[in-house]
């Protein structure tokens, strides 16, 4: 497979900008399997009003990616600014046309002890997605023909299952060990 699908990576920047780094590294620079995108810390002034944070990430951002992948950590679902990503990402407009969704464990998230996850340790909204069968949660690979077919796949169904954006948008990071 050759396609190449413009990329969002959504990820916790203060816990998991290594991943990321590692990430667009691996399947955008070493195997050219995406074209990454991503926002910096410094990108989007922190003080602007939420709205206004959204809007740029959806208007400058997003707006011609066909895939997100969400890298989940131990503590990404505690995010609003992963949070707004998925749900920007899902949400089809006139200016802007829904992205296909997946997640991926990084290898610093910590799984149940018969090798499962906690639905309630990743984004609440990516899980939602995965339970509707619109988003898919993979472990972390360094291959990159994985990769590459994850992305593929989640850009296949973009339009042909329906997302779950009903979850309430979050005002503020959040903190715990899970969302109730």
């Amino acid at each position: 497979m050759s396609i190449k699908h413009k990329t969002f990576i959504s990820y916790h920047h203060a816990n998991d900008e290594n991943y990321k780094i590692q990430f667009k590294r691996l399947f955008s620079d070493i195997h050219d399997v995406i074209i990454p995108w991503d926002v910096e810390v410094g990108d989007i002034d922190p003080n602007l009003k939420a709205e206004v944070i959204r809007q740029k990430i959806r208007d400058e951002y997003l707006c011609d990616s066909t895939v997100t992948v969400v890298l989940i950590g131990k503590e990404t679902w505690q995010r609003k600014h992963v949070d707004w990503e998925i749900s920007s990402s899902i949400r089809d407009t006139k200016h802007n046309p829904r992205a296909g969704l997946l997640g991926i464990f990084l290898p610093s998230y910590s799984f149940l002890s018969n090798g499962t996850h906690d639905p309630k340790t990743i984004p609440p909204r990516l899980h939602y997605n995965v339970e509707c069968g619109f988003a898919k949660l993979y472990k972390w690979s360094n291959n990159p023909l994985d990769v590459q077919n994850w992305i593929h796949e989640a850009f296949e169904r973009k339009n042909k299952i329906n997302p779950n954006n009903s979850y309430s948008l979050f005002v503020n990071n959040r903190t715990g060990n899970q969302w109730q």
